[in-house]
């Protein structure tokens, strides 16, 4: 998983998913196996063949030095397709079609591991090393205080602007470093009246930029018993009212489609971008702006005392099923995806898959600096972000909430009340929890 950001088409194939399933939350999954590693094939489901499906290529091929009889089944499976199948097979009881390890959207596995328990095999013996994974990825994938996925992807939010028109403005990048939003909307409008440019843009009806927002000062759309809470949020309300002011004030510029997104900072249309990680195999595209852009952390919320300058977008784990050869799936995750920094240095260059295991961050290849970002060594700093964003709680109804969020932000921007749009929007997320 690069992004998310088509959210609202995921949800929406999500909740269609969950309604093929008639069950409950009340089975557990299995609580763990002898970790004893037997016969010598997995099947592994993944979607994107130059990306997750090439990562899970190269770890059979890491795990195969040492044990050479291991055959690796990689099928590609699209994301909607895994979710369908997902359902369908809960509902049917034919766990014997499902595959040894599964990919999982972060953003779905709590609902997926909440409401399909029977699906998912609990990582306790699986000898995996949470503590060099940051808390706040382990969240996702993490139900009841047991873990259920080894986290892949990083999914760190990034702030990336064009250095070499900062400079005609005034500014360098140490000026947008560590700053508050309200410095970034003095020095932003400041940047716009001298160059006729906005600083960002995003998807018109996306809140992924709120979302960061939230994550970065410790908040979420749920308590931690999973009842939404979209209404009386300061954390949420802080959020909206700053990126209100940001698209109003003309420094953020809304667009209607991925490819106008790309398009404007790539074609000097924009002269920035935050958003997760991965959105960085998109600006590098410009290759004609080579060295001219330069990569730091995200503006924190003013008047929050936890806020943060670090955050989340996207990102994906690996689970394993309840049908799978426990002991050889978990020795090989524990292997690969949560012990190799030969993996990693391996796919990096070759996908942009950045890992979220942070001892890879502390490889030559992570080190290298970059020529496109002036030198910085940004895949070392990435991992560094990872480990300092705040733990956050997703909620089993995470994405009905997004999409919820989505339609309210629409009607503030609107003109209309913002505490009532929130509230409908609470109201149709514990509508979906019925």
């Amino acid at each position: 998983m690069r992004s998310s950001w088509k959210i609202a088409a995921i949800g929406l194939v999500t909740a269609t998913a969950m309604a093929l399933s008639a069950c409950g939350g009340s089975t557990q999954p299995s609580s763990g196996h002898d970790t004893a590693v037997t016969g010598d094939s997995l099947t592994v489901w993944a979607w994107d063949p130059t990306f997750n499906v090439y990562a899970m290529k190269e770890a059979g091929k890491v795990y195969q030095k040492d044990h050479p009889n291991f055959t690796l089944n990689v099928v590609e499976v699209p994301w909607e397709d895994v979710q369908t199948k997902l359902a369908t097979y809960a509902q049917s009881g034919q766990l014997d079609e499902l595959p040894d390890i599964f990919l999982m959207q972060n953003n779905a596995f709590q609902k997926n591991a909440t409401n399909y328990p029977q699906l998912f095999t609990a990582l306790t013996d699986a000898g995996v090393d949470y503590t060099q994974y940051s808390p706040s990825v382990v969240n996702y994938s993490t139900v009841d205080g047991v873990h259920y996925g080894v986290p892949f992807d990083n999914g760190a939010a990034i702030a990336a602007y064009r250095t070499d028109v900062l400079k005609e403005a005034g500014y360098t990048l140490q000026d947008f470093t560590d700053i508050t939003w309200s410095d970034f909307m003095t020095k932003a409008t400041d940047v716009l009246a001298k160059t006729g440019k906005p600083m960002l843009s995003g998807l018109s009806k996306s809140v992924d930029l709120i979302m960061m927002m939230v994550i970065s000062a410790g908040g979420s759309l749920f308590t931690e018993d999973g009842k939404p809470v979209l209404v009386d949020n300061e954390i949420l309300g802080k959020a909206v009212a700053q990126y209100q002011q940001m698209v109003k004030a003309g420094v953020f510029l809304e667009v209607n489609g991925w490819d106008q997104y790309v398009n404007g900072f790539v074609n000097d249309g924009v002269l920035g971008v935050i958003n997760g990680c991965w959105i960085l195999g998109s600006v590098q595209t410009a290759t004609n702006q080579e060295g001219d852009w330069g990569l730091t952390n995200l503006p924190k919320l003013d008047g929050v005392s936890s806020a943060t300058n670090y955050s989340t977008n996207g990102g994906s784990s690996w689970a394993i099923s309840s049908k799978a050869n426990f002991g050889l799936a978990a020795d090989f995750l524990k292997a690969t995806f949560a012990g190799s920094t030969e993996l990693y240095d391996t796919i990096l260059p070759s996908s942009g898959a950045l890992a979220n295991w942070i001892p890879a961050g502390k490889s030559s290849v992570y080190e290298k600096p970059q020529s496109f970002f002036g030198g910085q060594p940004i895949y070392s700093t990435i991992v560094d972000f990872s480990t300092k964003v705040p733990k956050f709680t997703p909620g089993a109804y995470l994405y009905e909430a997004i999409d919820a969020l989505s339609v309210a932000v629409t009607k503030t921007l609107s003109g209309g009340d913002a505490k009532a749009a929130l509230q409908e929007a609470q109201d149709a997320v514990e509508f979906a929890q019925q």
